[in-house]
């Protein structure tokens, strides 16, 4: 039957089998292991955004024809993408996070709903108004407002059920995460590690919107919900107890109270051992000089019980972070991966630090951890008896010091992949990445902590990697349990769109000009097809089939990190933290919107 698992677009159809699964969340499960849906913004609860269906192949990919499109009214980035649950399509937009429900039959707005919301919560969002996405379980659509509002409406009506505030947007916190649905929890996370917010997940009943648990990532054991004997990481070459007070003692006074490590990414969870998994993203501030030590549990890996919130295990992959290199994107499940001959069963993450890792998922074990990118350079290599990178002095920002420019680290601190999730193929275990191939300059400053105020510390500048293709981006294929790469395909600019891989034997993607391509699963450097929507991908593919035909959609709207300049206005080169100097050329080939753009065969 394991063959049968890995073409039926959803591996998560094996949890069907395991006694007591069901509390999983049965409907979640249900929507999410039939391949004619898009139920989960991953496609399922492992983030393998892989889909069954195998109507479009690569022989016949090249004859996709627009079959419809619909624009959301709003411009600015559009990350995410459509969930697709019976005979309605479910989509989102950027900042006022306006949610709509389409007929699938005639392509009808069914019912929409815009939230009020301050506009005094835009300045407070780093990286541009970005939403990544709905949730869906049980009849409800759940949407995460920027301003921290956590909204479940009725998946028919639209009404709403109940809402509940998860932040403050007056100390920095804002939203910009998909929420993810786990047994009878809502998780979500917090955004704001540029304004010196402390970093939290929290849970939220599904039915009557209750706070149910909150951990932090920062801070008192408790308050992380960590038991120093029984909360393991990696240490000296094997599974250790983090101890007491591991947070605390590795921040100069009080400061992990404003210590960063906030959770605005991915989330996975494995119905078998009830864990959750997700990254904690960087510390405040960016000056590494102001706060000294490792900084822990910004930058690390986390391993949650589902039904607590207590941690298993952590695993900090940056200790005392000097790059931005933030720590949040998804969490990868996969069983069966070949480590050293031996088939283990993994969670894979591919870091912004440009290190892809692949742990036991069970226990936490360090297995993997391999350069994604040959151009890294800021670490030698992660020893694997300690686990802590070896990082070289040359691009060390602490050890060249504050108000010194730092020149050619590479990645930049867009990392070598953002938050764009890779797709896992199970009939050939391999990963489909998309990157970012850039580097900076990077001077960091004194910089004073004031509620509600940018608390960055640094001036940044970015471009292409010198001395490879000239681009600033490639889609890879990636073996984890070797820690190499297998195929590379470069890109003009970074891979910012969440990539798919099916059944048909395509793999698809989004380009930051506005190109979607689908390209030999195979062999990703076969682009098979290639198609110019109205504005700059950086939002995720998705797959479903409506009356016997398979549909592929995807949202253009340019902005997030890397095209913030042009979404926002910005001019300078070290404008948008940075970005706008790398990406200024967008503006040739892309323009503002906000579509979904749906494709099928004739």
């Amino acid at each position: 039957m394991a063959a049968k698992f890995a073409y039926t677009g959803s591996a998560l159809l094996c949890f069907a089998l395991i006694p007591g699964v069901g509390s999983a969340n049965d409907d979640v499960i249900k929507q999410s292991q039939n391949a004619r849906q898009w139920a989960m913004q991953a496609g399922n609860m492992a983030n393998h955004r892989y889909s069954g269906l195998k109507q479009i192949t690569k022989d016949n990919v090249k004859n996709l024809k627009v079959a419809w499109t619909f624009s959301t009214g709003v411009l600015r980035g559009h990350e995410g993408g459509p969930l697709v649950i019976g005979e309605m399509l479910y989509i989102h937009s950027p900042f006022p996070n306006k949610v709509f429900a389409i007929g699938l039959a005639d392509q009808e707005i069914k019912w929409k709903y815009e939230p009020k919301q301050d506009p005094t919560v835009i300045p407070v969002m780093c990286c541009d108004t970005v939403n990544r996405g709905l949730a869906y379980a049980e009849g409800k659509i759940f949407l995460q407002q920027a301003d921290t509002t956590l909204v479940a409406l009725d998946a028919k009506s639209g009404k709403e059920l109940w809402k509940i505030k998860n932040g403050d947007p007056k100390k920095g916190e804002t939203n910009t995460n998909a929420p993810h649905i786990f047994k009878d929890k809502v998780i979500t996370g917090i955004s704001g590690g540029e304004f010196g917010v402390r970093g939290y997940v929290a849970a939220y009943d599904i039915n009557s919107g209750k706070q149910v648990w909150k951990a932090f990532s920062t801070g008192p054991d408790n308050e992380m919900l960590m038991d120093p004997e029984k909360t393991m990481t990696w240490t000296d070459g094997k599974m250790a107890p983090v101890g007491k007070d591991s947070s605390i003692k590795t921040w100069q006074g009080d400061q992990w109270k404003i210590g960063g490590g906030t959770t605005w990414g991915w989330y996975s969870y494995d119905p078998k051992s009830n864990l959750m998994f997700y990254g904690s993203g960087n510390p405040s501030t960016w000056n590494p000089v102001q706060r000294p030590g490792d900084n822990k549990w910004s930058m690390t890996i986390w391993a949650r019980d589902v039904d607590t919130g207590q941690a298993k295990w952590v695993y900090q992959m940056t200790p005392h972070d000097e790059w931005d290199f933030d720590g949040v994107n998804e969490m990868i499940l996969a069983d069966g991966i070949n480590v050293k001959g031996k088939p283990r069963n993994v969670v894979v993450h591919f870091d912004r630090n440009g290190f892809g890792y692949t742990l036991d998922r069970n226990t936490g074990e360090l297995l993997v951890a391999e350069k994604f990118d040959p151009k890294v350079n800021w670490a030698t290599r992660v020893d694997m008896k300690t686990g802590r990178p070896q990082v070289v002095k040359q691009f060390s920002t602490q050890a060249q010091g504050a108000d010194v420019n730092t020149k050619g680290i590479c990645p930049a601190a867009l990392g070598t992949k953002d938050q764009q999730p890779a797709a896992y193929n199970p009939a050939n275990k391999l990963f489909y990445v998309p990157t970012n191939h850039v580097c900076m300059d990077y001077e960091p400053f004194k910089v004073e902590y004031t509620a509600g105020q940018p608390y960055v510390g640094a001036t940044l500048s970015m471009y292409p990697a010198p001395g490879s293709h000239g681009g600033m981006g490639n889609f890879i294929v990636w073996d984890a349990g070797a820690g190499k790469i297998v195929q590379s395909k470069p890109e003009k600019f970074s891979v910012w769109s969440g990539a798919l891989v099916t059944a048909g034997g395509v793999a698809c993607y989004g380009t930051l000009e506005g190109y979607v391509k689908c390209v030999d699963a195979n062999d990703v450097s076969k682009e098979l097809y290639k198609f110019k929507t109205p504005s700059g991908i950086i939002g995720n593919l998705n797959t479903w089939e409506y009356k016997g035909k398979q549909y592929i959609g995807v949202l253009s709207g340019i902005g997030g990190w890397a095209g913030i300049g042009m979404a926002a206005g910005l001019e300078k080169d070290t404008d948008g933290l940075g970005a706008v100097g790398g990406y200024r050329e967008l503006n040739k080939y892309t323009q503002l919107g906000g579509v979904l753009t749906v494709f099928s065969l004739p």
